[in-house]
């Protein structure tokens, strides 16, 4: 996308109009406008939009940017797309495609290529799903109680017996070699090493499409309808292809993103017929991994839309370490995470089939804590398991006793040795200590044990909070508005210039704000100031500061007070060390050294007075 593309884009973009179709926005002041963040939880707004500078700024969870960042963000989208979408909002004309090479603009049509022929598939399966030779898989979703909205609303199809049907109806569509990079077919090597003819990947199998977070279908999973070696595995998933990667997607983010963000968790569960299962139950914050491994890529995609999750995973050893394996990644991503062992040993699905009909309550709060587990079955049922599920640090503890009954002192250093790992991955030091009281309390182990244990096993890890900063002075608020400015302005200028003539007193301010100003001098040539700062601490208090000024610019004459203040209290620092050093030359006699201290404290004085 051309750059000058997207200064138009921005400069015509009317940040306050585009995220207040997100977030219902507040004036609080001549250009600030606050609202609920849409990207955490909280009740109080914290969510700023400063009209002036076209930024916003949360002060709970600290996101910023501009208005291509928020797009980027609540949207999850890339840059271009995120342009595009305020482009069409703004009613501003798309410009025609351009690409930096001939191998770019071939690798994008290959791409829209590929998801058209997996919309091709997904349709040519569902229509075979209601052909005769479909009528097997029909009644197998029969007997999982899917119905007809069901199977619709989530494009469910069948793949016939036949090797070649697909292929023929596709080849039409695009040539060989788009076909085998589909991920649709298989091919044999030939004796000379050239891939031999396509025939179909999903053969007498109901099929699942896999879409993107913009709902485009790009994989399946196939679930044959045969046992045995002739029927190959039960479920059959697409290879990685240059649309899909596993380890990057969750099954049903895209009908489930804004339920999460509405309910502020997730649900994830193992298989596509758990989450589906769940979904129709009326649990629609719900995702699934695919029975593939939890990837810290996944927890980075859910992240953009929740931190809280509840872990449903199947209760056999498998899915037992799954669920350890995704509490690790979550848990050392800050999430808050509960986890849920059903009773019977069930997965999911066939929990809420169990017994009980109906939609669940949407209105009824789930994440909360209460120790207990429900033994009933059914949709409320399942319900009521979510809003009882324990945290993953009771649930912890729990396997750690079942694995390893503390009956011995042997079995209690296993116990400590399965829990140890995961008590060192919370990032608070308060959620560690709290973790390792209750297990010691549990596994019969003097505490002050498990914290020594802790302490070690954590050694390399943050040991405590971090504690707020001191607030800011006006005069380094001042130049911090400065050093914002256009580098053409007047303002900025003579910042610039009194920053180079007095450097030595500017190096003697306050460690964080002499960072954000020496980034700010250094980035680009009108580069927004907010996105040039490395640490989110640093966007976090330069946004403060923009926002508690009201879109107020500083005078030249602010500034040349403000540079005299700076100097002020450099010199200052400096005759408190002399002072220092003066006593101590008296002290111990050294006549010469205090006739020196003292010209110098002299001069200092009077080089304060010059500044009054």
């Amino acid at each position: 996308m051309a750059d000058n593309f997207a200064q138009t884009v921005k400069q015509q973009a009317d940040i306050l109009k585009i995220i207040g179709e997100y977030v219902r926005l507040k004036k609080a002041g001549a250009q600030n406008y606050t609202g609920l963040c849409p990207f955490h939880s909280e009740k109080s707004p914290s969510f700023s939009v400063h009209v002036g500078r076209q930024f916003y700024h949360c002060f709970g969870c600290g996101q910023s940017g501009d208005v291509f960042s928020f797009i980027q963000k609540i949207e999850n989208v890339s840059f271009p797309e995120a342009a595009k979408t305020i482009a069409i909002k703004c009613g501003i004309p798309l410009p025609k495609r351009e690409f930096s090479s001939p191998e770019e603009a071939a690798e994008s049509r290959k791409r829209t290529k590929l998801i058209e022929l997996h919309e091709f598939a997904t349709t040519w399966f569902e229509q075979q799903l209601r052909s005769p030779e479909g009528a097997l898989a029909r009644e197998y979703l029969t007997g999982r109680e899917l119905t007809d909205e069901g199977v619709a609303k989530f494009r469910i199809g069948y793949a016939p017996e036949s090797f070649h049907a697909l292929r023929d109806r596709l080849q039409s569509v695009a040539d060989t070699e788009t076909l085998r990079a589909s991920g649709l077919f298989s091919f044999k090597p030939q004796e000379d090493g050239t891939p031999g003819p396509l025939y179909s990947r999903f053969r007498k199998r109901i099929t699942f499409p896999i879409a993107n977070e913009s709902g485009r279908i790009i994989a399946f999973t196939a679930r044959a309808l045969e046992s045995g070696d002739k029927a190959g595995p039960k479920y059959l998933n697409s290879p990685e292809t240059s649309l899909y990667t596993k380890g990057n997607v969750l099954f049903n983010l895209d009908k489930a993103r804004q339920p999460i963000r509405e309910a502020n968790f997730a649900v994830l569960v193992e298989g596509q017929m758990d989450c589906i299962s769940a979904w129709l139950a009326g649990i629609t914050n719900v995702l699934a991994t695919s029975g593939t491994a939890f990837t810290e890529a996944q927890v980075r995609l859910l992240s953009r839309y929740t931190t809280r999750v509840i872990v449903n995973f199947d209760p056999d050893t498998a899915g037992a370490n799954a669920a350890e394996k995704s509490i690790a990644l979550l848990t050392e991503e800050g999430f808050e995470v509960k986890v849920v062992a059903l009773e019977g040993g069930l997965d999911p699905d066939r929990y809420i089939r169990e017994r009980g009909v109906g939609k669940a309550d949407a209105n009824v709060p789930i994440f909360r804590s209460v120790d207990r587990y429900i033994r009933e079955r059914g949709t409320k049922a399942y319900m009521d398991a979510l809003r009882t599920a324990p945290r993953h640090q009771e649930y912890l503890i729990d396997r750690a006793r079942q694995l390893f009954p503390p009956r011995t002192p042997e079995a209690k250093i296993k116990a400590l040795n399965f829990l140890l790992p995961h008590i060192r991955r919370m990032p608070s030091r308060i959620a560690r200590d709290e973790f390792a009281a209750d297990a010691a309390q549990k596994l019969g182990i003097d505490s002050a044990l498990v914290r020594e244990e802790l302490k070690q096993a954590a050694s390399k890890r943050r040991d405590s909070i971090g504690t707020q900063a001191s607030p800011l002075t006006r005069a380094e608020q001042i130049l911090l508005q400065a050093f914002s400015s256009q580098q053409s302005s007047e303002i900025y200028r003579v910042a610039e210039a009194s920053w180079r003539e007095h450097e030595s007193d500017f190096a003697k301010m306050r460690a964080d704000v002499h960072d954000i100003l020496t980034q700010l001098r250094t980035r680009e040539y009108n580069a927004d100031p907010l996105q040039c700062l490395s640490e989110p601490e640093y966007r976090q208090l330069l946004a403060a500061v923009f926002v508690s000024v009201h879109g107020a610019e500083p005078s030249l004459e602010n500034v040349e007070e403000t540079v005299a203040t700076i100097r002020r209290s450099s010199l200052e620092q400096q005759q408190r060390l002399l002072r220092t050093d003066l006593q101590e030359a008296e002290r111990q006699g050294r006549s010469e050294q205090v006739l020196t201290l003292t010209r110098q404290i002299h001069e200092i004085a009077r080089r304060l007075r010059e500044l009054d």
